[in-house]
């Protein structure tokens, strides 16, 4: 049911991100760097820090929707599941009536692919459900860093902009703060009901959105439950009687046992991502991720020993020839896809999406390919110590510019794209319209060569339900997902600036920006631990402990929201 195949690299990227949130029903969070923004300064400044009773001041009230009950509902940070076929018959309606006035609104956003012409079957629909004429400005989404700060750098900046977290670095923030409305007059409190499906919105999501101190966003939420699933053969597995390994040292000689490098069966990929989790090391997936308080004093993730140790078995993985040569060329190796379905290696790890998408791949060619996911494990075979990811990491901004009447026809929009799953509006939003974009068979929605045209990134960009998992077409695969979030994120822990919105001052940035190149230098053994050590002591000397002190301040002033 997700339109788009997930990631090519074996580490978390920016295209699974969207196969998984944007682009898709299976709205789970992405597990690639995203570099958080808000306020921030190279003078020091924390203006986009918001303390957490500042930010109850800020917030939509939480309105739960009760149109359409999921058949899971979402538990220790998971996403909500549906796991039935569709029925067309009996899709709710979120929107009773057009809250939009008529008016034009124009929105910037990243898109991959092709876009299709403005006035395609989609957008009219689409426009006419809402009420507002919406048009696309739609710009490619492997340069948008580009395109972004050009048009933020100018006077003419459009009445909405799309905005990443992983776009949000270089002078972005500031531009932030200065070219976008503040939409707390229109949605704090309990505002926010005359847009129902937004007050449906998880409140961490907008807490996400709070940017200068000011409700500026409009997000696309995402499970906070881990995202990065260590994803194998289950039917080759049962057919060779392999156990599902327990601990680091099961792994290994689980991997043993499965290589046999002359008949071209390797048992994985890098398993760094794993390792990562196996070890308990606090999250790269976004700086202010990786900073914890333990007994007092504020730590960073490359500073502890878990970090060096899942490095260490990382590396041990690749010296005993277990590991699939393709992950010797590290991210220019080429798409694990054919070669996981050809039986090559038979685990690695990525985001959830992939479940998904490796099934649908593999459906009619490869009848008895069965992929899933494994349990992550405590690296001793105790219980494994996670680290919850962001409740929301893509956000649409209104221009400072843009009237009253804009701002409320943009509000109706975002009202109709964050309508949830099993709606009219859901439908319309992420398929199109029936017998044009997509045809219904056995309960199973799929979109049309022109669905597959015109049906693409657009307006789900610009708000987004509580994250849903639905695959009508492998209900068994939605229910597999589901269940492993609410499994693993009953482990995951929340570091001390999950769910703040913070930007590292300028002179910062770059500060730890090789330590990824060398972690995979160190596991292919290109490099020694010694090296990663001397690196970290490097890093304290150039910024890394001022950049800890700065860090402290935050926690001081403003406390942490991970509670």
């Amino acid at each position: 049911m997700t339109p788009n195949a997930a990631s090519a690299s074996s580490g978390p990227s920016r295209r699974s991100f969207l196969a998984s949130t944007a682009v898709a029903t299976a709205a789970v969070a992405g597990g690639m760097p995203l570099l958080a923004a808000c306020g921030g300064s190279d003078s020091g400044s924390r203006d986009g820090t918001t303390s957490d009773k500042d930010a109850k001041k800020i917030l939509p009230a939480y309105v739960a929707s009760n149109v359409v009950t999921p058949d899971i509902p979402a538990k220790n940070g998971s996403a909500i599941g549906f796991t039935g076929k569709l029925d067309l018959a009996d899709l709710k309606t979120s929107v009773p009536e057009k809250l939009g006035k008529g008016g034009k609104v124009s929105i910037m956003s990243p898109f991959w692919g092709s876009p299709p012409k403005g006035n395609n079957a989609y957008y009219t629909a689409m426009n006419e459900l809402i009420g507002v004429d919406v048009v696309w400005q739609n710009q490619d989404g492997n340069t948008y860093d580009q395109k972004l700060g050009a048009v933020l750098a100018s006077s003419d900046v459009p009445d909405v902009v799309v905005i990443p977290g992983w776009n949000m670095g270089g002078k972005i923030p500031s531009a932030i703060l200065s070219k976008f409305a503040d939409l707390g007059p229109y949605l704090s409190g309990d505002k926010v009901k005359e847009y129902p499906n937004l007050a449906a919105v998880p409140t961490d999501a907008w807490r996400r959105s709070i940017f200068g101190g000011k409700l500026r966003g409009l997000p696309m939420p995402a499970p906070s439950a881990p995202s990065m699933v260590p994803l194998y053969r289950q039917d080759i597995f049962e057919k060779e009687g392999y156990e599902v390994p327990k601990s680091c040292d099961e792994f290994m000689a689980l991997a043993k046992e499965i290589t046999n490098a002359k008949a071209r069966r390797w048992a994985c990929l890098d398993m760094k991502w794993t390792a990562f989790q196996a070890f308990g090391v606090l999250s790269g997936s976004e700086k202010p991720l990786g900073w914890n308080m333990v007994d007092g004093k504020l730590i960073y993730r490359i500073e502890t020993e878990e970090f060096l140790e899942a490095l260490e078995w990382s590396r041990k993985l690749f010296a005993a020839g277990v590991v699939h040569p393709d992950s010797g060329l590290g991210k220019n190796a080429p798409d694990p896809g054919p070669k996981f379905a050809a039986g090559e290696f038979l685990i690695y790890p990525n985001n959830i999406s992939q479940w998904w998408s490796r099934t649908t791949e593999q459906a009619v060619q490869n009848p008895d390919f069965k992929i899933w996911g494994m349990d992550i494990w405590g690296h001793d075979g105790g219980e494994p110590i996670l680290w919850a990811d962001q409740p929301a990491g893509i956000f649409a901004f209104v221009s400072k510019k843009a009237s009253e009447s804009v701002i409320r026809d943009v509000l109706a929009v975002a009202n109709v794209t964050a309508a949830p799953y099993g709606t009219k509006e859901y439908m319309m939003t992420n398929y199109g319209v029936e017998g044009t974009h997509y045809t219904v068979k056995d309960g199973v929605p799929t979109k049309t060569d022109q669905g597959n045209i015109d049906v693409m990134n657009a307006y789900p960009m610009v708000a987004s339900p509580a994250a849903t998992i639905a695959h009508p077409d492998f209900p068994e695969v939605a229910k597999g997902q589901v269940e492993w979030e609410q499994r693993m994120g009953a482990f995951a822990k929340k570091s001390s600036f999950w769910g703040m919105q913070i930007t590292e001052p300028n002179r910062y940035t770059n500060l730890s920006n090789d330590f990824e190149q060398l972690e995979d230098d160190i596991v292919r053994g290109r490099k020694k631990i010694s090296d990663m050590q001397q690196a970290v002591s490097d890093w304290k000397s150039k910024g890394g402990d001022k950049l800890r002190d700065w860090y402290k301040q935050i926690l001081d002033e403003n406390g942490s929201a991970a509670n």
